[in-house]
């Protein structure tokens, strides 16, 4: 029988309007005396003004450089065991919180979440991306230990990039399918399995259902409940799909096709989550699932995710950028080769690209 790791969930969550204020409580009743916060600058910035002051905890600031690369991990980890501190508490966006999960494990020491985007599940994981110093992908780890606590001010959230809210979303919608097209044929389904896929699929009806309102919300400040489920959603459905599913319950061809679309020096400004919404439907054409992309692109459009190359800032779409894209895509070790359609090609996806393309064009 398969062996599932299962991941749940942080040993405390809160979202609610207020709730930085019990940080300190919160901080002491876990026994942490003396912590490391760590933060970006635009994440404190935004942070600030909903932080109690600390009369009991002692509290050391560090401004991280911009990547959760080997190097900072190293510098946090050295900081933390040389003064001895309790905890981590990660300020910020989903590299910050990466940055804390893995200076956490390096130095078995807990670590405390609090997001200032809700741009992916990074709060609710217990996984990191690691990037070198420029910015260049290296490798996920992942964690046995989930954080102590997670604390979410909606009102933070609100005032954040709305395209990063949109991005998350994108991200996040890619979830169901991709763990669809991996669970769909399992036919006795493990209970972790279930779940995973129960969920995934709650992501897509959630979003589908909320997302325009939490846009309405994002840009007019006034914080309403379809905002709040989606950012759960992003944050907490988003995290138990790959929590519950394993391996089963991470990426597949959408995160395949954005990592082809990385090679493209003009799809560089572009968000992850704006590249993977485009890689769902390059994978639901590989599934020759045309109804539900034509379901797709009109709320792909209302919300300005991209559904063509054009809409990814590519201004000269030929066989040659077609070859490129599905060659990085479709290389042996990629996720795209998860999904069991048969043997999946350079070929194929420069085919499912095209006809991606001329759908677009004719709409």
């Amino acid at each position: 029988m398969e062996t599932f790791s299962i991941h749940g969930a942080p040993s405390e969550y809160v979202l609610q309007e207020g709730i930085l204020e019990q940080l300190e409580s919160k901080l002491l009743e876990r026994g942490f005396q003396k912590v490391l916060v760590v933060h970006g600058q635009k994440s404190w910035e935004a942070a600030k003004p909903f932080l109690p002051v600390f009369h009991k905890v002692q509290a050391e600031e560090y401004t991280y450089c911009g990547e959760c690369s080997l190097k900072e991990i190293g510098e946090i980890s050295e900081l933390v065991n040389k003064n001895s501190f309790d905890a981590i508490v990660g300020v910020g966006g989903g590299k910050v919180l990466d940055l804390v999960k893995a200076a956490s494990q390096m130095t078995h020491q807990p670590h405390v979440l609090i997001p200032t985007l809700a741009s992916n599940c990074s709060p609710w994981t217990p996984i990191s991306v690691i990037y070198d110093e420029l910015g260049a992908f290296i490798r996920y780890d992942i964690y046995p230990v989930s954080a102590s606590l997670v604390l979410i001010e909606p009102r933070i959230l609100l005032v954040a990039p709305l395209n990063m809210l949109i991005a998350g979303i994108g991200d996040t919608l890619a979830k169901w399918y991709e763990a669809d097209v991996q669970m769909a044929g399992i036919e006795n389904k493990p209970v972790p399995l279930q779940i995973s896929h129960s969920t995934a699929r709650q992501c897509k009806n959630l979003l589908l259902q909320h997302s325009e309102g939490a846009i309405t919300a994002a840009k007019t400040g006034n914080l309403n409940a379809d905002f709040i489920k989606v950012i759960e959603t992003i944050i907490i459905l988003g995290g138990m799909v790959g929590g519950y599913g394993d391996h089963y319950g991470r990426i597949a061809g959408a995160h395949s096709i954005h990592n082809g679309l990385t090679g493209l020096e003009e799809t560089h400004h572009a968000l992850h989550g704006e590249k993977v919404a485009y890689g769902i439907l390059v994978q639901l054409v590989l599934e020759s699932k045309w109804e539900e992309i034509d379901q797709l692109i009109p709320y792909f459009q209302r919300l300005g995710l991209p559904i063509s190359l054009t809409d990814l800032g590519v201004s000269v779409i030929n066989d040659d950028v077609l070859t490129r894209i599905a060659a990085k895509s479709a290389v042996p070790e990629e996720s795209i080769h998860v999904m069991p359609i048969g043997e999946i090609t350079p070929t194929n996806v420069s085919m499912a690209i095209a006809a991606l393309e001329n759908r677009a064009n004719h709409r």
